[in-house]
Protein backbone atom coordinates (compact mmCIF):
# COMPACT_ATOMS: atom_id res chain seq x y z
CA UNK A 1 0.00 0.00 0.00
CA UNK A 2 1.34 3.48 -0.96
CA UNK A 3 2.26 6.19 1.45
CA UNK A 4 0.22 8.93 2.45
CA UNK A 5 3.09 11.27 1.54
CA UNK A 6 6.12 11.09 -0.80
CA UNK A 7 9.30 12.70 -1.12
CA UNK A 8 12.08 12.82 -3.65
CA UNK A 9 14.77 9.48 -3.20
CA UNK A 10 18.16 11.88 -2.96
CA UNK A 11 19.53 10.81 -5.85
CA UNK A 12 16.96 12.58 -7.69
CA UNK A 13 17.01 15.80 -6.28
CA UNK A 14 19.44 17.87 -7.95
CA UNK A 15 17.15 16.81 -11.28
CA UNK A 16 14.10 18.13 -9.76
CA UNK A 17 16.04 20.88 -8.52
CA UNK A 18 16.58 22.00 -12.02
CA UNK A 19 12.85 20.93 -13.39
CA UNK A 20 11.40 23.52 -12.90
CA UNK A 21 14.14 26.48 -14.79
CA UNK A 22 13.97 23.66 -17.64
CA UNK A 23 10.27 23.65 -17.84
CA UNK A 24 9.82 27.52 -17.94
CA UNK A 25 9.02 28.59 -14.44
CA UNK A 26 12.02 31.26 -13.40
CA UNK A 27 11.35 30.89 -9.49
CA UNK A 28 9.78 28.33 -7.50
CA UNK A 29 7.10 30.54 -6.27
CA UNK A 30 5.83 30.93 -10.64
CA UNK A 31 5.67 26.93 -9.98
CA UNK A 32 3.72 27.35 -6.70
CA UNK A 33 1.12 30.08 -8.12
CA UNK A 34 0.71 27.84 -11.36
CA UNK A 35 -0.23 24.71 -10.28
CA UNK A 36 -1.64 26.56 -7.17
CA UNK A 37 0.44 25.08 -4.52
CA UNK A 38 2.24 26.96 -1.29
CA UNK A 39 5.47 27.73 -1.67
CA UNK A 40 6.64 25.95 1.19
CA UNK A 41 5.07 22.53 -0.59
CA UNK A 42 6.76 23.08 -3.46
CA UNK A 43 10.44 23.86 -1.74
CA UNK A 44 9.37 20.80 0.35
CA UNK A 45 9.19 18.64 -3.00
CA UNK A 46 12.11 20.22 -4.75
CA UNK A 47 13.80 19.79 -1.57
CA UNK A 48 13.37 16.02 -0.70
CA UNK A 49 10.99 16.69 2.02
CA UNK A 50 7.72 14.09 2.45
CA UNK A 51 4.62 16.20 0.99
CA UNK A 52 1.20 14.65 0.29
CA UNK A 53 0.93 12.10 -2.13
CA UNK A 54 -1.33 13.83 -4.64
CA UNK A 55 0.64 16.99 -3.89
CA UNK A 56 3.91 15.08 -5.01
CA UNK A 57 2.24 13.43 -8.26
CA UNK A 58 0.81 16.07 -9.50
CA UNK A 59 4.23 18.50 -9.01
CA UNK A 60 6.14 15.28 -10.74
CA UNK A 61 3.76 15.55 -13.73
CA UNK A 62 3.04 19.57 -14.16
CA UNK A 63 7.40 18.97 -14.51
CA UNK A 64 7.40 16.59 -16.85
CA UNK A 65 9.34 13.60 -13.79
CA UNK A 66 7.84 10.19 -13.57
CA UNK A 67 6.75 10.39 -10.06
CA UNK A 68 7.50 6.68 -9.87
CA UNK A 69 11.31 7.03 -10.77
CA UNK A 70 11.50 9.68 -8.52
CA UNK A 71 10.12 8.91 -5.21
CA UNK A 72 12.12 7.68 -2.60
CA UNK A 73 11.01 3.60 -1.75
CA UNK A 74 11.07 3.20 1.81
CA UNK A 75 13.20 -0.17 2.83
CA UNK A 76 10.86 -3.21 2.62
CA UNK A 77 11.40 -3.57 6.50
CA UNK A 78 10.04 -0.73 7.44
CA UNK A 79 6.43 -0.28 8.04
CA UNK A 80 5.27 3.62 6.08
CA UNK A 81 4.30 5.87 8.78
CA UNK A 82 0.77 7.68 7.68
CA UNK A 83 1.43 11.36 7.41
CA UNK A 84 -0.70 14.01 9.08
CA UNK A 85 -2.61 15.73 6.38
CA UNK A 86 -1.37 18.74 5.08
CA UNK A 87 -4.04 20.81 6.72
CA UNK A 88 -7.71 20.07 6.45
CA UNK A 89 -9.30 19.72 3.23
CA UNK A 90 -12.37 21.13 1.73
CA UNK A 91 -15.57 18.24 1.12
CA UNK A 92 -16.96 20.98 -1.33
CA UNK A 93 -15.14 22.31 -3.92
CA UNK A 94 -16.49 25.03 -6.15
CA UNK A 95 -13.80 26.80 -7.81
CA UNK A 96 -10.72 25.01 -8.93
CA UNK A 97 -11.48 21.56 -10.86
CA UNK A 98 -11.80 18.43 -8.41
CA UNK A 99 -7.99 16.53 -9.36
CA UNK A 100 -8.54 14.32 -5.71
CA UNK A 101 -10.18 11.57 -6.90
CA UNK A 102 -12.19 11.16 -3.64
CA UNK A 103 -14.21 14.47 -4.23
CA UNK A 104 -15.77 13.50 -7.12
CA UNK A 105 -19.23 12.25 -7.54
CA UNK A 106 -21.42 11.01 -10.36
CA UNK A 107 -20.76 10.28 -13.96
CA UNK A 108 -20.40 6.57 -13.50
CA UNK A 109 -22.18 5.50 -17.01
CA UNK A 110 -19.38 7.77 -18.70
CA UNK A 111 -16.98 6.30 -17.13
CA UNK A 112 -18.15 2.95 -17.96
CA UNK A 113 -17.97 3.77 -21.52
CA UNK A 114 -14.71 5.86 -21.50
CA UNK A 115 -12.87 2.88 -19.64
CA UNK A 116 -14.66 0.47 -22.10
CA UNK A 117 -12.58 2.20 -25.12
CA UNK A 118 -9.23 2.63 -23.18
CA UNK A 119 -8.93 -0.70 -21.88
CA UNK A 120 -9.12 -2.62 -24.71
CA UNK A 121 -6.56 -3.00 -27.70
CA UNK A 122 -6.27 -0.37 -30.00
CA UNK A 123 -7.47 2.39 -27.50
CA UNK A 124 -10.01 4.62 -29.43
CA UNK A 125 -10.75 8.18 -28.82
CA UNK A 126 -13.39 10.06 -27.25
CA UNK A 127 -15.18 13.72 -26.98
CA UNK A 128 -16.69 14.88 -23.55
CA UNK A 129 -19.46 17.48 -24.51
CA UNK A 130 -20.67 20.18 -22.03
CA UNK A 131 -21.73 23.35 -21.27
CA UNK A 132 -18.98 25.66 -19.45
CA UNK A 133 -18.38 24.31 -15.54
CA UNK A 134 -20.38 21.37 -16.44
CA UNK A 135 -17.65 19.56 -14.69
CA UNK A 136 -15.46 18.15 -18.33
CA UNK A 137 -12.18 19.34 -17.13
CA UNK A 138 -13.03 17.46 -13.54
CA UNK A 139 -13.72 14.24 -15.66
CA UNK A 140 -10.76 14.61 -17.68
CA UNK A 141 -8.70 14.40 -14.43
CA UNK A 142 -10.41 11.62 -12.93
CA UNK A 143 -9.80 9.66 -16.05
CA UNK A 144 -5.84 10.45 -15.09
CA UNK A 145 -6.08 9.78 -11.27
CA UNK A 146 -8.48 7.44 -10.66
CA UNK A 147 -6.72 4.16 -11.27
CA UNK A 148 -3.85 4.95 -9.90
CA UNK A 149 -4.33 6.68 -6.24
CA UNK A 150 -3.91 4.25 -4.10
CA UNK A 151 -7.44 2.98 -1.73
CA UNK A 152 -6.72 5.01 1.50
CA UNK A 153 -7.01 8.04 -0.60
CA UNK A 154 -10.33 6.95 -1.72
CA UNK A 155 -13.80 6.86 -0.01
CA UNK A 156 -14.85 3.29 0.74
CA UNK A 157 -15.87 1.28 -2.06
CA UNK A 158 -15.21 3.99 -4.55
CA UNK A 159 -14.49 2.00 -7.77
CA UNK A 160 -10.90 2.03 -8.93
CA UNK A 161 -10.31 -0.97 -10.77
CA UNK A 162 -11.29 0.26 -14.04
CA UNK A 163 -8.21 -0.80 -15.89
CA UNK A 164 -6.62 -4.41 -15.66
CA UNK A 165 -2.88 -3.00 -15.78
CA UNK A 166 -2.88 0.45 -14.75
CA UNK A 167 0.50 0.86 -13.88
CA UNK A 168 1.08 -0.01 -17.84
CA UNK A 169 -0.72 3.62 -18.98
CA UNK A 170 0.74 7.11 -19.48
CA UNK A 171 -1.59 10.37 -19.23
CA UNK A 172 -0.76 13.50 -20.84
CA UNK A 173 -3.00 16.05 -19.55
CA UNK A 174 -2.66 18.88 -22.13
CA UNK A 175 -4.73 23.00 -21.15
CA UNK A 176 -4.72 24.67 -24.13
CA UNK A 177 -5.07 27.55 -21.82
CA UNK A 178 -1.53 27.21 -20.84
CA UNK A 179 0.65 29.45 -23.11
CA UNK A 180 3.48 26.93 -23.17
CA UNK A 181 0.83 24.58 -24.98
CA UNK A 182 0.11 27.10 -27.64
CA UNK A 183 2.88 27.22 -29.93
CA UNK A 184 3.39 23.91 -32.03
CA UNK A 185 7.22 23.55 -30.34
CA UNK A 186 5.94 23.76 -26.79
CA UNK A 187 3.29 21.41 -27.36
CA UNK A 188 5.10 18.99 -29.20
CA UNK A 189 8.29 18.88 -26.41
CA UNK A 190 5.48 18.69 -23.85
CA UNK A 191 4.09 15.20 -24.97
CA UNK A 192 7.49 14.02 -25.41
CA UNK A 193 8.96 14.78 -22.06
CA UNK A 194 5.83 13.50 -20.45
CA UNK A 195 6.76 10.07 -22.50
CA UNK A 196 9.75 9.87 -21.43
CA UNK A 197 11.25 10.66 -24.91
CA UNK A 198 14.77 12.07 -26.42
CA UNK A 199 13.86 15.46 -27.82
CA UNK A 200 15.22 16.33 -30.81
CA UNK A 201 16.72 19.44 -32.38
CA UNK A 202 14.49 21.29 -33.92
CA UNK A 203 11.53 19.69 -32.72
CA UNK A 204 9.49 19.71 -35.49
CA UNK A 205 6.54 18.07 -36.69
CA UNK A 206 8.61 15.31 -38.98
CA UNK A 207 10.79 14.31 -35.85
CA UNK A 208 8.11 14.41 -33.74
CA UNK A 209 6.33 11.53 -35.48
CA UNK A 210 9.37 9.73 -36.03
CA UNK A 211 10.67 9.59 -32.23
CA UNK A 212 6.94 8.85 -31.26
CA UNK A 213 6.33 6.11 -33.86
CA UNK A 214 9.74 4.67 -33.18
CA UNK A 215 9.52 4.50 -29.58
CA UNK A 216 5.88 4.26 -28.30
CA UNK A 217 5.18 0.68 -27.34
CA UNK A 218 2.52 1.16 -24.69
CA UNK A 219 -0.73 2.73 -23.94
CA UNK A 220 -1.08 6.99 -24.07
CA UNK A 221 -3.95 8.38 -23.87
CA UNK A 222 -3.65 12.46 -24.22
CA UNK A 223 -6.19 14.68 -22.61
CA UNK A 224 -7.13 17.49 -24.49
CA UNK A 225 -8.80 20.48 -22.41
CA UNK A 226 -10.08 23.64 -23.47
CA UNK A 227 -9.59 22.37 -27.71
CA UNK A 228 -11.66 25.13 -29.08
CA UNK A 229 -9.00 28.07 -27.09
CA UNK A 230 -6.48 26.09 -29.32
CA UNK A 231 -8.45 25.89 -32.62
CA UNK A 232 -9.39 29.94 -32.10
CA UNK A 233 -5.98 31.15 -30.83
CA UNK A 234 -2.95 29.09 -31.88
CA UNK A 235 -2.15 29.94 -35.23
CA UNK A 236 0.68 27.49 -35.11
CA UNK A 237 -1.61 24.30 -34.24
CA UNK A 238 -2.96 24.20 -37.91
CA UNK A 239 -4.48 21.54 -39.85
CA UNK A 240 -1.42 20.26 -40.62
CA UNK A 241 -0.46 19.90 -37.05
CA UNK A 242 -3.70 18.29 -36.27
CA UNK A 243 -3.34 16.00 -39.06
CA UNK A 244 0.46 14.93 -37.97
CA UNK A 245 -1.51 13.71 -34.68
CA UNK A 246 -4.56 11.74 -36.55
CA UNK A 247 -1.70 9.84 -38.70
CA UNK A 248 0.17 9.20 -35.69
CA UNK A 249 -2.78 7.68 -33.55
CA UNK A 250 -4.46 6.06 -36.54
CA UNK A 251 -1.32 4.53 -38.35
CA UNK A 252 1.59 4.76 -36.65
CA UNK A 253 1.52 3.83 -32.88
CA UNK A 254 0.30 -0.03 -32.82
CA UNK A 255 -3.14 1.20 -31.74
CA UNK A 256 -1.36 2.27 -28.41
CA UNK A 257 -2.01 6.39 -28.43
CA UNK A 258 -5.75 7.69 -28.00
CA UNK A 259 -7.22 11.17 -27.35
CA UNK A 260 -9.95 12.45 -25.02
CA UNK A 261 -10.76 15.87 -25.88
CA UNK A 262 -13.28 18.33 -24.04
CA UNK A 263 -15.55 20.74 -26.00
CA UNK A 264 -18.51 22.51 -25.21
CA UNK A 265 -19.70 21.56 -28.84
CA UNK A 266 -19.09 18.68 -31.00
CA UNK A 267 -15.62 18.71 -32.40
CA UNK A 268 -17.09 18.26 -36.12
CA UNK A 269 -18.74 21.65 -35.33
CA UNK A 270 -15.98 23.38 -33.26
CA UNK A 271 -13.79 22.72 -36.34
CA UNK A 272 -16.88 24.45 -38.78
CA UNK A 273 -17.01 27.15 -36.90
CA UNK A 274 -13.06 28.13 -36.41
CA UNK A 275 -12.85 27.85 -40.28
CA UNK A 276 -10.54 24.30 -39.72
CA UNK A 277 -11.03 21.02 -42.01
CA UNK A 278 -8.68 18.94 -40.13
CA UNK A 279 -9.97 15.32 -40.43
CA UNK A 280 -8.14 14.73 -36.58
CA UNK A 281 -11.71 15.73 -35.36
CA UNK A 282 -13.41 12.91 -37.52
CA UNK A 283 -12.07 10.20 -35.82
CA UNK A 284 -13.80 10.60 -31.97
CA UNK A 285 -16.60 7.56 -32.24
CA UNK A 286 -17.72 8.27 -28.45
CA UNK A 287 -19.32 11.05 -27.25
CA UNK A 288 -20.12 11.37 -23.48
CA UNK A 289 -22.55 14.51 -23.06
CA UNK A 290 -22.71 15.54 -19.57
CA UNK A 291 -25.90 16.79 -18.30
CA UNK A 292 -26.79 16.86 -14.60
CA UNK A 293 -26.54 13.61 -12.24
CA UNK A 294 -28.65 10.91 -11.40
CA UNK A 295 -30.72 11.85 -8.15
CA UNK A 296 -28.52 8.96 -6.99
CA UNK A 297 -25.01 10.46 -7.57
CA UNK A 298 -26.20 13.71 -5.98
CA UNK A 299 -27.36 12.47 -2.47
CA UNK A 300 -24.03 10.45 -2.45
CA UNK A 301 -22.30 13.56 -2.83
CA UNK A 302 -24.46 15.62 -0.09
CA UNK A 303 -24.02 12.47 2.33
CA UNK A 304 -20.22 13.05 1.89
CA UNK A 305 -20.77 16.16 4.19
CA UNK A 306 -18.84 16.17 7.52
CA UNK A 307 -21.80 17.33 9.61
CA UNK A 308 -25.39 15.76 8.50
CA UNK A 309 -27.89 18.14 6.51
CA UNK A 310 -31.27 17.36 7.20
CA UNK A 311 -33.89 15.55 4.58
CA UNK A 312 -36.16 19.06 4.21
CA UNK A 313 -32.65 20.41 3.29
CA UNK A 314 -31.23 17.99 1.26
CA UNK A 315 -34.76 18.48 -0.90
CA UNK A 316 -34.17 22.24 -1.45
CA UNK A 317 -30.70 21.43 -2.50
CA UNK A 318 -31.31 18.84 -5.13
CA UNK A 319 -34.79 20.81 -6.48
CA UNK A 320 -32.22 24.13 -6.54
CA UNK A 321 -29.41 22.67 -8.35
CA UNK A 322 -31.36 20.65 -10.88
CA UNK A 323 -28.21 18.19 -10.35
CA UNK A 324 -25.89 20.07 -11.75
CA UNK A 325 -22.32 19.24 -9.74
CA UNK A 326 -21.45 23.08 -9.83
CA UNK A 327 -24.64 24.21 -8.04
CA UNK A 328 -24.89 21.44 -5.88
CA UNK A 329 -21.31 22.12 -4.68
CA UNK A 330 -22.14 25.81 -4.17
CA UNK A 331 -25.32 24.94 -1.69
CA UNK A 332 -23.47 22.22 0.26
CA UNK A 333 -20.53 24.41 0.65
CA UNK A 334 -23.02 27.39 2.04
CA UNK A 335 -25.31 24.60 4.53
CA UNK A 336 -22.09 23.02 5.66
CA UNK A 337 -20.83 26.61 6.83
CA UNK A 338 -23.64 27.86 7.91
CA UNK A 339 -23.87 24.63 10.05
CA UNK A 340 -20.28 25.01 11.13
CA UNK A 341 -21.11 28.24 12.55
CA UNK A 342 -23.71 27.27 14.22
CA UNK A 343 -26.64 29.27 12.74
CA UNK A 344 -30.29 27.31 12.89
CA UNK A 345 -31.47 30.24 10.51
CA UNK A 346 -32.28 29.84 6.63
CA UNK A 347 -30.11 32.56 5.73
CA UNK A 348 -27.96 30.01 4.17
CA UNK A 349 -30.47 29.54 1.28
CA UNK A 350 -30.57 33.21 0.25
CA UNK A 351 -26.72 33.44 -0.20
CA UNK A 352 -26.65 29.44 -1.75
CA UNK A 353 -28.95 31.12 -4.62
CA UNK A 354 -26.85 34.23 -5.30
CA UNK A 355 -23.71 32.57 -5.14
CA UNK A 356 -25.26 30.39 -8.13
CA UNK A 357 -26.57 32.91 -9.98
CA UNK A 358 -23.68 33.04 -12.31
CA UNK A 359 -23.83 29.86 -13.49
CA UNK A 360 -27.55 29.68 -14.27
CA UNK A 361 -26.99 28.84 -17.56
CA UNK A 362 -26.50 25.26 -16.49
CA UNK A 363 -30.38 25.41 -15.80
CA UNK A 364 -31.32 26.69 -19.19
CA UNK A 365 -32.45 23.51 -21.55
Amino acid sequence: MMARSLRVAPEYIEKVKSAPQFNGYPSQQSLATDIGFSLSTVKSFLTGKPVDYLNFVELSKKLGLEWQDIAYKEPETQPNQPQPPNGEASPFITGAPITQPRYFFGREKELKRLFNLLKRHPLQNAAIIGKKRSGKTSLLHYLRNITITPAEQLRPAQKSDWLPHPENYCWIFVDLQDARMQSREGLLKYILESLKMQVPTPCDLDRFMQVVSDNLHFPTVILLDEISVGLERCPELDDGFWECLRSLATNHTGGNLAFVLATPESPIEMVRNTGHSSPFFNIFGYTAYLGALTEKEVRELIASSPIAFTDEDVEWILTQSCCWPLLLQILCREKLFNLEEGENDDNWREEGLQQIKPFTHLLDS
